[in-house]
């Protein structure tokens, strides 16, 4: 995959088939929230396989009944490139969690 950064424009044209993805800071950003602690625990661990398996990581912030997930390219000098809308692809096909 590329590591050129994407434009503004890009970004939010991949964002619009990426429900409740936003960007912030230079990276793009979605708050999971969970019916448990525990539920988060379970799914950040299943986002950094499938991410581990595209080598691909992103910053993954667990919290009570929330997980915040974050990609940057940082090999790419932490913009938003490809790899991340594709990584961020990859967590939203897991189909879980819920949101509640």
């Amino acid at each position: 995959m590329a590591l050129t950064a994407l434009t503004a424009e890009q970004i939010q044209d991949a964002l619009s088939e990426l429900p409740a993805w936003e960007t912030s800071d230079g990276a793009i950003r979605k708050t999971y929230n969970l019916t448990a602690y525990l539920a988060g625990v379970a799914f950040a661990a299943a986002v950094g396989t499938v991410c581990e398996g595209l080598n691909h990581h992103p910053e993954i912030l667990i919290g009570y009944k929330r997980v915040t997930v974050t990609f940057t390219t940082h090999d790419g000098g932490n913009v938003v490139t490809e790899n991340d809308i594709q990584a961020a692809k990859a967590v939203e096909a897991l189909g879980y969690p819920k949101s509640v």
